[in-house]
């Protein structure tokens, strides 16, 4: 029987645990720079959304403060206020690029929780398909992505950059 191979190397790193970043992502990102090479989506006043490096589905991004805080508690009303409404508005971008069934939205405190990044408070927005969960992910602990993250990142850059 042949053997047909899924090729993603890029979650390598993720998954042998390979993970080199010195500081939080999230303040890396919130600075002044080349967004594309960070996957920053959108900026706002106090908050920004940002593709996730290591998707679990096409489209997979997160909005977060700027200010390095680890709670949804810590952040003042303005923050917290802009979180939800920036997320309001990565929702709308990602049922138009992408018309998924749903939509999975969730914050993991601390690390026991699954925050990869405990210190810095993140909302995740993952788009859903009905057959986004096949065999894969129960077999071999694994997801498969139709789109390419520099892909991804164009279609919803633009998505965002149009008036909501």
């Amino acid at each position: 029987m042949a053997y047909q191979l899924l090729w993603a190397p890029w979650r390598l790193r993720y998954v042998k645990g390979d993970r080199t970043e010195k500081e939080c992502i999230f303040c890396a990102a919130a600075r002044p720079g080349d967004d594309a090479a960070r996957l920053v989506l959108l900026r706002g006043e106090r908050c920004f959304a940002m593709l996730n490096r290591y998707p679990y589905n096409s489209g997979h991004l997160m909005v977060s403060p700027y200010r390095h805080v680890a709670s949804i508690e810590d952040l003042d009303s303005d923050e917290a206020l802009e979180l939800m409404t920036m997320t309001q508005r990565a929702l709308r971008a990602l049922r138009a690029a992408y018309q998924p069934a749903g939509a999975n939205l969730g914050v993991n405190e601390g690390e026991i929780a699954g925050a990869g990044f405990a210190g810095h408070v993140h909302l995740h927005v993952v788009p859903r398909w009905a057959a986004d969960s096949n065999f894969m992910a129960v077999v071999g602990d694994t997801r498969v992505l139709p789109q390419a993250l520099e892909d991804s990142y164009a279609t919803l850059r633009e998505r965002l950059a149009q008036p909501s």
